[in-house]
């Protein structure tokens, strides 16, 4: 890409807020970024303070993303921000894309994309209508070992995929008095959070990482979600059994009130030939397990791997390459797609490995989907796309 920077702005974000550092971190990590405005709170005093702290111009720290949008519009090309980061809690993600990409502003994005099915679909319709591009932070695919596997199922090392299995397990809503944070209250709420809170929390994470590195695509499943702790509206853990396009068979798992796990993402792809297992608590490595031969231990930074997986690390070996770095590769390559937009180039979300609406448009259908299947008795159900 240039070495001009890409100017971005963001919604949501403010003080407390955890996951608002963690782009801002991810966004600054290559040079590539600067952040030039916000509108980090509801509350215009913290919102300026945020602002201030972060360095910005108080004129530029705006009172809510309306005035957000309608303020950097009115700036110069060369001046106003490139793209907008949707950091908010789920029910502000399509009104705040819907509003951005009318104004001609590039969007990424939390996810799950939208609040409602419904909204995604306006989405997708209203990306086909404008020029703006759109990108999800699903944040795992931007791991190095992870391009690594996905790149060694492409090259046919497995073979044909038989079995997927996934997990992904925390404990942090495992208590009634876990609910009173900040990060659980809209979790838990349905008109801030959606449908489902732990399928789409991180169930959707699990999903999105399944088909991204399997190539696979979800067709039916069966699901059984529930609130284990009393009195609470939204699934807080759930078990989903899948089938895939091409016949194979998965399970996915996943729980919020899994006691003394931390942020256990465990992926398992069995083939006919070997096995792929990676861990995001354990990042650098990937495990290959050929049938009838001693297992691989794959490590980033040691011998050959994949071009995708090298241009995803930033360290030498031994260096551990975690979270924060991963979300940067997704902060990366979408800086590169908007350049590329600009000088007139090829820049779809595939070309440059950004999780974009169709991502999006299946991860609420897979929320969607997981919750109608999980009130029923009957067994299996397809994975429509209609809801």
């Amino acid at each position: 890409m240039s070495n001009k920077r890409i100017r971005m702005a963001m919604v949501g974000g403010g003080e407390g807020a955890f996951i608002g550092a963690v782009h801002r971190i991810a966004a600054r990590l290559d040079g590539q970024i600067d952040l030039v405005a916000g509108a980090f709170s509801s509350d215009p005093e913290r919102c300026l303070q945020t602002g201030q702290t972060l360095g910005l111009e108080p004129a530029r720290c705006y009172r809510d993303y309306q005035s957000l949008v309608q303020g950097e519009a009115q700036l110069a090309d060369d001046v106003r921000a490139d793209f907008i980061a949707i950091v908010t809690p789920n029910h502000l993600h399509f009104p705040v894309a819907k509003m951005a990409i009318e104004h001609g502003f590039h969007v990424l994005s939390d996810k799950p994309a939208t609040l409602t099915f419904s909204e995604v679909q306006q989405l997708a319709t209203l990306l086909e209508q404008h020029t703006s591009l759109y990108g999800l932070t699903h944040t795992y695919t931007g791991y190095p070992m992870v391009k690594e596997a996905k790149q060694r199922i492409i090259a046919g090392e497995l073979g044909a995929i038989r079995k997927v299995v996934v997990e992904y397990s925390q404990g942090w809503l495992s208590q009634a008095a876990d609910e009173q944070g900040k990060q659980a209250k809209w979790r838990l709420d349905a008109h801030k959070s959606g449908i489902s809170c732990c399928m789409g929390d991180i169930g959707v994470h699990a999903a999105n990482l399944v088909e991204y590195v399997s190539g696979l695509a979800i067709t039916e499943l069966c699901a059984d979600l529930d609130q284990v702790l009393p009195g609470r509206a939204l699934d807080d853990d759930g078990t989903v059994l899948l089938r895939f396009n091409n016949g194979a068979k998965g399970v996915l798992t996943a729980s919020q009130i899994a006691v003394g796990e931390e942020n256990n993402l465990r992926l398992r792809i069995y083939g006919e030939h070997a096995s792929l297992e990676w861990a995001q608590m354990e990042p650098n490595s990937l495990w290959l397990r050929p049938h009838n031969a001693p297992a691989q231990l794959l490590r980033a930074g040691v011998g050959p791997l994949s071009d995708a997986a090298m241009m995803a690390m930033r360290t030498p070996a031994g260096h551990p390459e975690g979270y924060l770095e991963a979300f940067a590769n997704i902060y990366r390559n979408f800086a590169a797609q908007i350049s590329a937009h600009k000088a007139g180039q090829e820049s779809s979300n595939q070309t440059f490995d950004v999780p974009g609406i169709d991502q999006a448009v299946r991860g609420m259908a897979f929320i969607y989907n997981a919750v109608a299947a999980s009130k029923q008795d009957s067994k299996w159900h397809p994975f429509t796309m209609d809801h």
